[in-house]
């Protein structure tokens, strides 16, 4: 009998044991979760050390390094679960979006495994596997919510309508807000990875540089969208500007500028978004979500106005396969299952 004939005689369990695995960029990841809320194994095996060799990610690295680790992961997940591959009910992978060849690893050794054991293969789309980062925090989060994506490739602002119709409300019409704290911190002379090393030098800056909050009343399109690159671009020329000067530059000081003009405008749109709706639950999505002046400021906002805020642990805002099994369990529920011709795609849509 035929791989695809198989899977269609399976019947859907309540809580199904997913594994989930997760490659689009540099970090090997792969969690086994039950019932698609309870964690039982999140393993990373991460290559940032040998990228922050260059300064950012090479794609031929990291698809080299998640070829050493993928089996390794795995093996350590099923371990620290106390399970076998014979235990385990589906497999869900990240589909994209993300590095080509990087994505192809996972995806390959995901069909692999949904081949040798007759389990379904569920492909996850990597943005939606941010936003069901939450339902691991909250086991009882159900929609409709509004969350804040933030993340190195994306910046949103969402809808969740209920756990498959999401709409974006607005969205980054330049570079991504984690893509900019990056370039920001190259510029300051910090390292790979920028996001946490920008935030660790901001703590002893103070917010004294005049920096443009991007996208203001006058902007034609979605009130909810955002723009990074004049940010990124006059932190730059304030960088030049006073080194041509002759000035010492504080690192410190733009850092924590830097960081209070990306981040005050994606809460002040979050919760322009929860008027909008009516809606009274607040997430956060993505590796910007583990910024702790982002959840400082929205824990303060949140319960002044009387919102109901969810913000994942920081390893589940940065890439990681537990937010791919949650996303993967309500593909489960759906039967949106994949045959043995799935291909990875380094762009998708939410």
């Amino acid at each position: 009998m035929k791989y695809d004939e198989i899977i269609k005689g399976l019947p859907v369990k309540d809580k199904p044991i997913i594994l989930g695995i997760e490659t689009s960029c540099d970090e090997t990841a792969v969690a086994i979760t039950r019932g698609g809320r309870e964690v039982l194994a999140d393993e990373i095996i991460s290559s940032a050390v040998e990228h922050s060799k260059f300064g950012g990610v090479v794609p031929e690295i990291a698809s080299r390094a998640h070829t050493e680790a993928i089996y390794t992961a795995t093996v350590n997940a099923l371990e620290k679960a106390g399970l076998k591959m014979s235990d385990i009910d589906a497999v869900a992978i990240t589909k994209g979006a993300g590095l080509l060849g990087a994505l192809l690893v996972g995806v390959s050794f995901a069909k692999a495994l949904a081949f040798s054991y007759n389990i379904p293969l569920v492909p996850v789309s990597h943005i939606r596997g941010h936003i069901a980062a939450a339902y691991l925090a909250d086991k009882d989060l159900q929609p409709p919510f509004i969350t804040i994506l933030a993340s190195g490739g994306h910046t949103a602002i969402v809808k969740v309508k209920n756990y498959y119709d999401l709409e974006i409300l607005g969205q980054t019409v330049d570079d991504a807000v984690g893509e900019a704290f990056d370039k920001v911190a190259r510029v300051l002379g910090l390292k790979y990875p920028g996001g946490p090393n920008v935030e660790n030098v901001a703590k002893t800056g103070q917010n004294t540089i005049k920096l443009p909050k991007m996208l203001g009343n006058n902007y034609a399109g979605s009130e909810f969208d955002f723009s990074y690159s004049g940010l990124k671009t006059a932190v730059i020329n304030y960088v030049h500007g006073e080194t041509q000067k002759g000035n010492t530059v504080s690192v410190a000081d733009v850092a924590c500028s830097f960081q209070h003009s990306a981040i005050d405008v994606l809460v002040d749109k979050a919760f322009n978004a929860i008027y909008l709706t009516g809606y009274k639950t607040l997430t956060v999505s993505g590796g910007v979500g583990a910024n702790g002046y982002l959840r400082e400021t929205l824990i303060n906002r949140a319960e002044k106005e009387n919102i109901k805020l969810i913000l994942p642990e920081k390893r589940h805002c940065t890439d990681n396969a537990a937010m791919i099994c949650a996303e993967g369990y309500l593909q489960y529920k759906a039967k949106n299952f994949s045959d043995l011709k799935l291909n990875a795609q380094a762009v998708v849509e939410l």
